[in-house]
């Protein structure tokens, strides 16, 4: 059976190319680079701006912390007393138990939907209802089924993360070309031999995509899950932040949730972009 696995392959990064097109790759990409730095510019003036407003306005001016002198100085004092670390863990141990546990239920579910029509049909109108429900509007359901905080919020975790996984596998699973299934038959696969060396090689670019939708969604969740119940993680802090009116703490832990967040989808972009399986685009 391993003639039948699709071909998976990492892209090629060093392949030669006419000097041309060299030329052309290393000018688009300074282009790139400087549209990017540019950018970042572009949202820290803003920023700026926008604190001297609320600074010099009367009724915001309790807000001044907000703006990016203090906000980026408080940061580095949270990285430099490691606070940044020691809140950052338990919401990461969060959202890893609740994208475990979305990935088994949602990789199975989901290649079987994209398998079974008829599970396809009797799921779809259940599964579109569920998922438009906000996780966060689980809450007191999960508060009154789980003994702890934490094991609520792993809960809502799992319930933002699973939808992305089981529509991302069922999608890739249908657009599966039948006359591999036909060819894997012809030659005495079993339905297991089908889903392990057929479908599960071909769908791992779509869950790939799925996780990384997943991750972003969890990572939205995560903070405003955290400002209830629990003594640790982001969203805690920020909470405590504002309760002791310390808004230039208050902005580093958003600036950290930011980069965090950006460093997790980033690293699932790469991943994604390294699994290239015959016919992807």
């Amino acid at each position: 059976m391993s003639s039948l696995t699709p071909a998976l392959t990492p892209e090629t990064e060093n392949s030669s190319l006419p000097d041309g097109r060299n030329h052309s790759l290393v000018r688009f990409n300074g282009r790139s680079l400087l549209l990017k730095f540019a950018g970042v510019l572009i949202f820290l003036g803003a920023w700026y701006l926008g604190g001297q407003w609320v600074a010099n306005n009367p009724d915001t001016q309790n807000f001044a912390d907000f703006a990016p002198e203090p906000a980026l100085k408080a940061f580095s004092d949270l990285v430099t007393s490691g606070a940044i670390i020691e809140n950052s863990l338990p919401s990461l141990k969060r959202i890893f138990l609740g994208i475990i546990i979305a990935l088994a239920i949602g990789i199975p579910l989901g290649v079987a939907i994209g398998r079974f029509s008829l599970l396809n049909d009797s799921t779809h109108l259940p599964f579109q209802f569920l998922r438009m429900i906000s996780p966060l509007a689980w809450m007191p359901i999960a508060v009154l089924v789980y003994p702890t905080w934490d094991s609520a919020i792993i809960f809502l975790i799992t319930m933002a993360a699973v939808w992305p996984l089981i529509l991302s596998s069922a999608a890739g699973v249908k657009r599966i070309d039948p006359s591999w299934f036909t060819v894997a038959r012809n030659l005495g696969a079993s339905e297991f031999q089908i889903i392990t060396k057929v479908i599960l090689p071909a769908v791992l670019y779509d869950i790939l995509n799925g996780l990384r939708l997943a991750i972003g969604i969890a990572w939205v969740v995560i903070v405003p899950a955290e400002f209830l119940g629990v003594s640790s993680g982001l969203g805690y802090a920020i909470n405590d932040a504002r309760d002791t009116l310390e808004y230039d703490t208050l902005a580093a832990y958003v600036i950290a949730i930011g980069f965090i967040g950006y460093v997790l989808d980033s690293s699932c972009g790469f991943l994604t972009k390294k699994i290239n399986w015959t016919g992807a685009n």
